[in-house]
């Protein structure tokens, strides 16, 4: 019903920046809230960023607030990762998802959400 492909991610410096990007299918764009989880090896794929359909609300986890925005463009089919001040504890694989379950609310669970990209690599080195 839904594809999604994340890009963007690659290996920087502690302190740097990067830009992931989802790439979404579909013209049901609009109707769909999307999140944003991370995985590092050997742990739980975890809740980092969503946005709700209309784009008005958006929750993230607390090791992300004030460095992470996440945002959507409805014209482009994109949702967006904007990564400032990178640590290497930001260290995993990045997931993009889809969430289409009608509500305003932002959802965290990695079981809520029911379509997900591949993953793109994102390494922070100090």
């Amino acid at each position: 019903q839904v594809q999604l492909e994340e890009s963007g991610g690659g290996l920087v410096q502690a302190g740097g920046s990067l830009r992931l990007s989802c790439a979404v299918s579909g013209r049901t764009f609009s109707r769909v809230a999307f999140g944003w989880f991370r995985q590092a090896p050997g742990k739980e794929r975890d809740f980092v960023a969503g946005i709700s359909r209309s784009g008005g609300s958006t929750s993230y986890a607390d090791s992300v607030k004030g460095r992470f925005t996440i945002s959507r463009d409805n014209v482009k089919n994109t949702v967006y990762l904007q990564m400032n001040s990178l640590k290497p504890e930001d260290t995993a694989v990045y997931y993009c998802a889809a969430d289409f379950q009608i509500s305003s609310r932002v959802r965290q669970g990695t079981d809520e959400y029911d379509f997900w990209g591949q993953g793109t690599q994102v390494t922070v080195s100090s």
